[in-house]
């Protein structure tokens, strides 16, 4: 599938992600142990063809781009085509942020013009998955669809007050789009990823802003549908998918990603997941050290008990310290005699010791990045 391009637009919404997202884009969010959210999403094209790949940024984009770099370890770094991240385009007007997925394309048409691929693959940054988009991309073409909106039945994806739902009829046709009702009516939950003529995207992006709309799916999907302008097509995503946009959902992915089952379903070998690598020394456990159910990675140091977590790279675990239940971001410390439990320690986080930080499950404390308590 030489002939599909990938866009990636980081612009979601970020406040209920509070202190995680103050600093980064939500695309950047680690997750899994040493994977960042956009490394499912840029896998996902890469697997399935995409060797031309644009990352539209926005505010609190450095981390992202850092992650990123020259796409050497997707395979997308070549001199023409590769990995292309496109910051915003600062004026008077435009500060950096974008007001929806319209203005983004648009400030954006010069790399989609010069682009020679025929389709497009726009995804959202928000929601793990990891899709084989070829597929899709086959069946959008035999069925003569003008736009394909990828779905899932997912219950756990649906969402009062945010997300878009799809009505889809039997032959697989969007029939109706409710976007951030109250309480959605359908079971089909858009996952934010579009497939269409590289050329018609262009002609709504430019089109859509002339005439002041700024949503794709609100201002040009809705009406195409409703005035039947359009042919909408509806594919259905049947694999694991997790939307990240509060810190519950953050806390809830990582958990679910330490059930084997669960977690083969999303990392297996026909679809692998990329990301940056780190030379790191092997994990050490300490003569003490006791580690249940947990995902370590290269570079910590275990020396007390670690239960039911998930550790970054270079987390460090002083011998009497006792971690349940967590996510511990890179080179974070728990010190000697500290009780920890329901809690998310964003990067160089420090629990000093016999400190005791216990929070609810369904609300779990959150420490910022190189804070100490």
């Amino acid at each position: 599938m030489k002939n599909i391009m990938g866009v990636i637009y980081t612009g979601e919404s970020d406040e209920r992600l509070r202190d995680l997202s103050q600093t980064r884009a939500i695309a950047a969010l680690p997750v899994a142990g040493r994977y960042r959210i956009i490394d499912f999403l840029v896998s996902s094209m890469v697997n399935s063809g995409a060797k031309n790949i644009g990352i539209i940024m926005q505010k609190n984009y450095h981390s992202l781009m850092d992650h990123l770099g020259s796409g050497k370890e997707w395979d997308i770094h070549g001199k023409n085509e590769g990995l292309h991240v496109l910051p915003p385009f600062l004026t008077r007007e435009n500060v950096g942020v974008y007001t929806g997925t319209l203005d983004a394309l648009r400030s954006n048409i010069p790399f989609l013009s010069r682009s020679k691929q025929e389709y497009v693959v726009l995804s959202g940054s928000d929601i793990i998955y990891n899709a084989k988009l070829d597929e899709f991309v086959h069946a959008h073409i035999a069925s003569n669809a003008d736009i394909t909106m990828v779905y899932t039945k997912n219950p756990g994806m649906i969402r009062d007050e945010y997300g878009t739902y799809l009505k889809v009829d039997e032959d697989g046709k969007v029939t109706d789009i409710e976007t951030q009702p109250t309480h959605p009516h359908y079971e089909n939950t858009f996952m934010e990823v579009f497939i269409m003529k590289r050329e018609l995207l262009c002609e709504l992006a430019d089109s859509g802003v002339a005439h002041g709309n700024h949503h794709l799916t609100r201002d040009i999907l809705l009406k195409g549908v409703t005035e039947n302008s359009m042919r909408i097509m509806g594919q259905e995503y049947t694999g694991p998918c997790w939307r990240i946009d509060s810190v519950q959902s953050y806390f809830q992915f990582n958990m679910d990603i330490l059930d084997t089952p669960t977690r083969k379903s999303l990392f297996n070998n026909e679809s692998p997941i990329y990301t940056k690598v780190r030379d790191e020394m092997p994990v050490t456990y300490g003569d003490k050290a006791k580690v249940m159910n947990s995902l370590i990675s290269d570079g910590c140091v275990i020396e007390g008990t670690v239960e039911n977590s998930i550790l970054f790279r270079g987390v460090r675990v002083a011998p009497d310290a006792h971690i349940k239940n967590c996510v511990i971001m890179q080179d974070g410390q728990v010190h000697s005699g500290a009780y920890i439990e329901n809690c998310i320690l964003d990067k160089q986080a420090i629990i000093k010791r016999n400190s005791r930080l216990i929070g609810p499950s369904s609300y779990p404390i959150v420490i910022g990045k190189n804070v100490v308590i």
